[in-house]
């Protein structure tokens, strides 16, 4: 195609329509982010009532009809619908200097982070991958990651709306040899799930407590499944590391308590992300070590 040869021959120009395209979509993933959770819970509630047969759920009007499109972006403290020039990612942020034009209520600066993250990370993703579809599959999986992070650190929550298609896109793309092959992918997914389903259950049965949630599993299972499970040993070890650092430090100053949870799923993503990029040039440096 004609838009694929002036990419490859004007690479800054592939690099700027990236990073376009990733900050529109990181103002996308903030309303996944917010919203995905609350319609999940809103549907459980439904489907909670009908199953104890209790009546009808009483759910607020605006939660009833909520989606990922619709109602339209509105200010959380008085309600003003956000217009367009209002929600151009990053750029609107300054312009309003990080308030409500209405209200002039503090805008989380949250959102254009969130921005921000999936724009560099986005181009970092183009700078390794270059013209290709291996950079269309990583940057849907460097987008999705950045979407479950949020949502578990939010809500200890991994939907499986995100998870599980995740894991079957890996397996389908394995045909075509993208990251991995088909005998490498479909090993990855089930040991990516075996190995965090016994470490929970031997935990469960040491102290009578959950360790973690099962989307744990689904997601290990879809780096499995995208990456080969040769990459698995260095996601879990990686993902262990940093989230044993993260979790004493966060208990040593207070971040956190000794009983309350810690989602495992945002140290799995980073992992998965390293890994992605540069799993195996790591796995070759650490094997050369050896010799």
């Amino acid at each position: 195609m004609e838009i694929l040869n002036v990419f490859e021959t004007t690479l800054w120009l592939f690099y700027a329509t990236i990073l376009i395209l990733s900050l529109c979509v990181g103002s996308f993933l903030n309303v996944v982010i917010y919203r995905l959770p609350a319609m999940l819970e809103r549907d459980w509630r439904i489907q909670c009532h009908e199953y104890l047969e209790l009546g009808d759920a009483r759910i607020d009007d605006k939660l009833q009809h909520l989606s990922l499109a619709k109602p339209g972006s509105t200010c959380p403290h008085c309600g003003h619908r956000i217009r367009a020039w209002e929600n151009i990612p990053v750029l609107s942020y300054l312009f309003l200097k990080g308030k409500c034009s209405s209200c002039n209520s503090t805008i989380s600066l949250r959102y254009p982070v969130i921005e921000l993250i999936t724009g560099v990370l986005s181009v970092i993703v183009a700078i390794k991958f270059g013209v290709s579809l291996t950079t269309l599959c990583a940057l849907f999986l460097t987008w999705t990651l950045i979407a479950l992070t949020l949502i578990d650190y939010d809500k200890q929550l991994l939907p499986d709306d995100l998870t599980l298609p995740l894991l079957w896109l890996g397996l389908l793309i394995s045909f075509f040899n993208v990251f991995t092959d088909t005998e490498s992918s479909l090993i990855g997914a089930i040991l990516g799930y075996m190995i965090l389903w016994t470490v929970f259950q031997i935990f469960k049965l040491v102290t009578g407590k959950e360790g973690m949630g099962f989307g744990d599993f689904k997601l290990l299972a879809a780096l499995g499944a995208w990456m080969g499970w040769q990459l698995l040993p260095q996601i879990i070890l990686l993902s262990s590391v940093v989230g044993a650092v993260t979790g004493i430090f966060m208990l040593i100053t207070g971040l956190t308590k000794r009983q309350q949870p810690i989602p495992f799923g945002p140290y799995l993503a980073v992992a998965g992300w390293i890994a992605l990029m540069w799993g195996h040039d790591i796995n070759r440096l650490y094997l050369s070590s050896l010799q």
